[in-house]
Formats: structure tokens, C-alpha cells, sequence
């Protein structure tokens, strides 16, 4: 229940999520469309609906300027990557190595940020689809079109028909844990290098593993294994994290495949029931993708076996391998946290931890500015930073707070985190929605209270003693309220962080 929970009732501000979720429906829907009156085939129309699905879900840049030229530098990196796997179709050990080298490349690109990190996404999937399509060099022309068709459409319904950023203003886009981890003074400037090159070394290995075993399993649908290891190690910064949505993607796709035995398989090769039930799993792709990764893997593996079912080999058989191929992937990853260069997981958990306390003073200055009166004073990014940054502090500690996690302590200090920093975001968007109401009124108070919030913060990320509050009775002034509650949540915050058993989660 707590998962349905976590979907279906998390905060979705300006239902940005619900609106993701439909502009991806119509884009990719669109893009099908384009690609059956431009007269692809049935390959050339499978190959238009993902390339318009990674052009819609990959690209994040901070901007909409940004995002589009992301978009438009989509088929500059993809499709020489096509061309590549269609020439190497026949040479196998050739192919596993370009494959390898990609994997390596696209993890290594994180370092040029969001689009970095798209166009080595894009790269990746581009030559994955070409083995699940058994592209060959014949076939180039049209899959070239289709992409060009269709990432064209996905971008004139993104930033023209639904460019629903446009009237929204740019959130405040987290900068990466990796800024916040300790390291040797001076050194600052090459951690981006030496991150992402660590996580290339790691995702490289994994994906040996995978394709090596993959192949031993099956010499049709190894690259399953290889994606799987890949999907691990998107977003993911520590072994802990890593571990954990290795062990989600397998959940999801031990459920997807499950549903797929009571929906894919009885409508198989039929179009129509099978395009609504492809746009319903699409849209859960993009709805659940940000709150729970397990319910998006189960999205994901019902959208492959109805495209599977199109193509006409979708069988019990199939299932079966694509579960097996999964856990082959997952454990890839597994193993290559583990002995390839590690990185702990607290470490991790204190980088997210100070961030999120960090963006919470700044969120509670912004809006009282915003009651001060202030010219240009505006909380609405930062509380979206927030969000982001709380997204985060949940997946860092999901190694803790997993139910197999045999440390009971941490496993509660951890949970007891993750509700008081909830309970602040509560208590800011509340301040937020004050601070918007023109009639709202400034308090001299409001000042002291987020000197105490700031001090809070910086006792907590620096290891001294949190003040406790005890200038006389509550307010009653809304803002006040919301403002006394974050001081609260701050103040039971110190426990769970300072706790002397086992290894602190923050600014210890």
C-alpha cells in the first residue's frame, strides 16, 4: 500500500508529472502516426515511438533554449551509432566491443551534465534498439527517417503544441552529490572527471559481465542483460543506491512480467487494443518515473512484450528469458559496485542530506522576503528544488531504509530522516502558499524565525549544537505557524543525525 501510496498521492506541483506524463502520450503517439503516413514498416514505426520516448524522457535540461538544442543534437549522436551497429550486425565480437565502448562513453558523458548525460542515454538506446530490431545495413534508410520524423515531431509538441515550461519558472536544478563529497583540498575541479570515470569503469565492467553471461544464456537476447545493467547504473551514485534499483528493476520486472501473462499475451499481434494499452503503459512510464522506479520497470517491461507481441514472437518462452536476462544485468551491476572502485553509501547519504537542509533555509528566506515585500523575491524554484533534492535524500537512503537491511538502528534513524525532512517540506509548502496570498502580511517576527531556521542548518551540517526554541508561546499568524514547524522538525532532526551508533548520516 505505501508504494501505491507513494505513486498515486505524492506531491505533484503544478501537476507537472500528470502533464509529463499526457505530452508524452500525444507526442510519441504523434510520432507513430508520422512515421505510418511517411510508409516506414512496422520496424521503422517501433524504432519512431522510442527514438520520440527518449526525446520526451531524457532530455532535462534546466531551460527550454537548452532543451531543445539537446533535442536537436539527438540524431547527431544517434544515428552514427546506428549506422555503427547495423554494419556490425554480422561480426559479433566486433559488435561487443563497439557496445562496450558505447556503454563506457555514454556513463563518461555524465560529466558535461543533463546533456551530456542525454546524449550518452540516446546513444545507448539507439544501439540497444538496433539489436532488439536485428537492424541490418538494408534496413538504415528507413530507421534513419523514422528517427528523424520522429524526434522532429516529439520536439514541435514539446516546445511548440505543449511547452508547458514556458510559462513556468526554470527550477533550480540540483548540482551533483559528487560537489559535496569529501575530497582533497584543491582537487575540486577534476571530481567531475574522476566521478564520472569511476561510474564509466564500473557501468563498462558490469556490462561485460552482462553480455558475457548474457550471451551463455541466450545468443538472441543478450543485449536484455546488457540494458539491465545499464538502467542500474542511471542516477545512481553510491553501491548502496546501485544495489537497491538493481533489486527494484528485477521487482518491476518479476510484476510486468506477471501482468503481461493476464494482458499482453492475449492481445498479441492485435493493433488496436494493443495501442491503448502501449499509451497506458507509456504514460505510467512518465507519471511514475520520479516516485517509485519499480512501478516504472513494470511500465517499461509491459511496453516491450505488447511491442514484442506486434512483432509476433511474444511467447511464455520469452518472458521467462527476459526475467532470467534481467537478473543477469542486475547482478552485473551488483558485482561492479561492489569490486570496482566502490563508493560507501553514507558518504553519499551526507552529500544529499546537507543539501536538502541547505535548500530548506533558502526556501523559508525566499518566501519570508516574499512577505517583506521584497521586489523579485520568489520561493516557487526553490521549493521545486526541494522536491528534487528530497527525491534524492529518498533514493540515497533506500539502501537503509530497504526492508532486507539487517541494521534495525540505522534503518529507523534513517526512516525518522526522511518524515522530518518530509514534514519541513510540508510545513514550506505551506509557507509558500501564504506568502502568495497578496493580503498576507508582514510580521517583524519573520526574520527571527528563519535566523533560528539558518542556524538550525548550519549546526546541523556542521556538527554543532541545534538551538532549541523557547521565545514564549506558539503563533497564530499563518506563516508563523509554518515557519515554528519547520524550526521544530530541524530540532528533531539532531537526534536521528547524531546518533552515536553506527556511522552518522550528516555533517559528522
Amino acid at each position: 500500500m505505501s508504494v501505491l501510496k507513494r505513486v498515486f498521492v505524492s506531491p505533484d506541483p503544478g501537476r507537472t508529472r500528470l502533464r509529463f506524463a499526457a505530452r508524452a502520450v500525444l507526442g510519441i503517439g504523434l510520432a507513430v502516426a508520422v512515421c505510418g503516413l511517411a510508409g516506414t514498416s512496422l520496424v521503422g514505426a517501433v524504432t519512431g515511438g522510442l527514438a520520440a520516448l527518449l526525446a520526451l524522457f531524457t532530455v532535462t535540461d534546466a531551460t527550454v533554449r537548452g532543451q531543445a538544442v539537446t533535442t536537436a543534437l539527438l540524431p547527431v549522436t544517434g544515428l552514427p551509432v546506428l549506422a555503427a551497429a547495423a554494419a556490425l550486425h554480422d561480426l559479433p565480437v566486433a559488435r561487443d566491443l563497439a557496445f562496450l565502448a558505447v556503454v563506457g562513453a555514454g556513463v563518461y558523458a555524465r560529466r558535461w551534465g543533463p546533456r551530456g548525460h542525454s546524449l550518452g542515454v540516446f546513444a545507448f538506446m539507439t544501439f540497444f534498439v538496433a539489436q532488439f530490431l536485428h537492424a541490418t545495413t538494408d534496413r538504415l534508410p528507413e530507421m534513419f527517417a523514422a528517427v528523424l520524423l520522429s524526434v522532429a515531431t516529439a520536439a514541435a509538441v514539446r516546445f511548440g503544441l505543449w511547452c508547458y515550461e514556458r510559462r513556468q519558472a526554470p527550477p533550480a536544478v540540483p548540482a551533483p552529490a559528487w560537489r559535496y563529497l569529501p575530497g582533497r583540498p584543491g582537487k575540486g575541479a577534476a571530481r567531475p572527471a574522476r566521478i564520472t570515470t569511476r561510474q564509466a569503469v564500473q557501468a563498462t565492467a558490469g556490462a561485460g559481465f552482462a553480455l558475457v553471461v548474457g550471451q551463455l544464456v541466450s545468443d538472441e537476447r543478450w543485449y536484455w542483460a546488457v540494458g539491465a545493467t545499464w538502467w542500474v547504473f542511471v542516477n545512481t551514485t553510491s553501491r548502496g543506491e546501485t544495489l537497491v534499483r538493481g533489486f527494484r528493476r528485477v521487482l518491476g520486472t518479476v510484476v510486468g512480467i506477471g501482468l503481461g501473462f493476464l494482458v499482453a499475451v492475449p492481445v498479441a499481434g492485435s493493433a488496436v487494443p494493443t495501442a491503448v494499452l502501449a499509451a497506458a503503459c507509456v504514460f505510467g512510464i512518465f507519471y511514475t518515473a520520479a516516485v517509485s522506479y519499480t512501478w516504472m520497470m513494470l511500465c517499461v517491461t509491459l511496453l516491450a512484450e505488447l511491442l514484442y507481441g506486434l512483432l509476433g514472437v511474444l511467447t511464455p518462452g520469452l518472458l521467462a528469458l527476459r526475467l532470467v536476462e534481467t537478473g543477469v544485468g542486475a547482478l552485473g551491476a551488483a558485482l561492479a559496485v561492489l569490486l570496482v572502485l566502490p563508493v560507501t553509501t553514507h558518504a553519499v547519504n551526507d552529500a544529499w542530506i546537507q543539501r536538502a537542509l541547505r535548500c530548506v533555509h533558502a526556501c523559508t528566506a525566499e518566501a519570508a522576503a516574499r512577505l517583506a515585500g521584497t521586489e523579485g523575491a520568489d520561493p516557487a524554484p526553490r521549493v521545486a528544488e526541494l522536491e528534487q533534492l528530497l527525491g534524492r535524500v529518498r533514493l540515497s537512503l533506500a539502501p537503509l531504509v530497504h526492508p532486507l537491511n539487517p541494521m534495525r538502528g540505522r534503518k529507523h534513524r534513517a526512516r525518522r530522516v526522511l518524515v522530518l525532512l518530509d514534514e519541513c517540506a510540508r510545513e514550506i509548502r505551506g509557507l509558500v502558499a501564504v506568502a502568495a496570498d497578496p493580503e498576507a502580511s508582514h510580521d517583524a517576527r519573520l526574520a527571527a524565525a528563519c535566523w533560528r531556521v539558518e542556524n538550525a542548518v548550519e549546526a546541523l551540517t556542521a556538527g554543532g549544537a541545534v538551538p532549541v526554541r523557547t521565545d514564549g508561546p506558539g503563533a497564530t499568524e499563518p506563516a508563523l505557524v509554518h515557519l515554528h514547524g519547520v524550526e521544530r522538525a530541524l530540532t528533531e532532526l539532531a537526534a536521528p543525525l547524531r546518533a552515536p551508533s553506527g556511522s552518522p548520516l550528516v555533517g559528522a
